[in-house]
């Protein structure tokens, strides 16, 4: 998106601007610019008229909409994803002789927090990493178009351009499509929560005078080991998925604070430990580690992973 536009476009309809540039690149492709939100109402008539559907979106609501259009049209779904450093590319609902590949659902059941989820203010992105993301999403609508090549179903690849890596993740197929029947509420779906699930949230200036005045707490890390050996403030290890295993080691005398890079995977494990297990003392580290170097240490800037 970033890389398309110039100052000059200020105040201009972004479909238009972008149909507008690409048929000067490609003046024999052929363009259609809708200058609508999709929503539940107009999703299926808008992708039913092509083969291929490549999702840029910035918001859970309407990832979530696109990935069940696709599964109720059946259409490949090319996801791409930035935050900062990072950017995250698959192919979901991608069929084969042996069947579909996962879909967006297989790898986020359910949309995280709205509390967790950090602002272009808070989080942001690199312009020059949507252009390096948004080519290799490009290249994988060429790939399927073309039937060339391995295409990236029952994989997540991952980029990071801080430190000029990348890995991919194994995906399976976990969810019963047909239990997708109809497209629903979206925003209702990624904002809803009951006043006893409410999360809630410290800030790292906020944990730094905490921790400044020797505040009792508890100060829990739910990532990967090495995610935490790369980069740590001093918290207690236990990673997301050893929680449920480890619940003698989380206090109840004291307030909890959960930590985890972004806030993300934090928010979830309190959520889970409010609903299912009565906990009333926690709190999440807003921002995770990524806001206490910008805020706090800057020199954890380079060893965060």
């Amino acid at each position: 998106r970033q890389v398309l536009y110039d100052s000059g476009d200020i105040g201009q309809l972004k479909v238009a601007v972008a149909a507008r540039k690409l048929q000067k690149l490609n003046p024999g492709v052929q363009i259609y610019a809708h200058a609508v939100r999709m929503d539940r109402d107009n999703a299926m008539g808008l992708i039913s008229s092509y083969d291929i559907i490549a999702d840029g979106s910035d918001n859970f609501a309407t990832r979530y909409l696109v990935n069940d259009a696709c599964i109720l049209a059946d259409k490949p779904l090319v996801y791409a994803a930035v935050y900062q450093w990072e950017g995250q590319l698959s192919v979901f609902n991608y069929r084969t002789d042996s069947g579909y590949g996962p879909n967006y659902r297989d790898l986020f059941p359910n949309p995280p927090p709205p509390e967790a989820v950090p602002n272009c203010a808070q989080g942001g992105v690199l312009g020059v990493l949507t252009g390096i993301i948004g080519s290799m999403q490009a290249l994988e609508v060429i790939k399927i178009a073309t039937r060339a090549g391995e295409i990236l179903s029952g994989k997540l690849f991952i980029f990071d351009a801080k430190l000029f890596s990348s890995y991919s993740l194994h995906l399976k197929s976990n969810t019963d499509r047909s239990q997708i029947t109809a497209l629903i509420d979206y925003d209702a779906f990624c904002n809803a929560q009951s006043p006893t699930m409410k999360i809630r949230q410290l800030s790292v200036l906020h944990y730094e005078q905490w921790r400044q005045t020797q505040r009792l707490h508890q100060l829990i890390d739910v990532r990967e080991p090495h995610e935490y050996h790369a980069a740590q403030i001093g918290a207690e290890l236990i990673p997301m998925g050893e929680v449920l295993t480890q619940l003698d080691k989380i206090r109840t005398d004291v307030p909890v604070i959960f930590m985890c890079r972004s806030g993300v995977r934090s928010a979830e494990v309190i959520r889970y430990l409010q609903e299912h297990y009565g906990y009333d003392n926690l709190y999440n580290l807003q921002g995770g580690i990524l806001a206490y170097a910008a805020e706090v240490d800057p020199s954890l800037s380079s060893q965060i992973r």
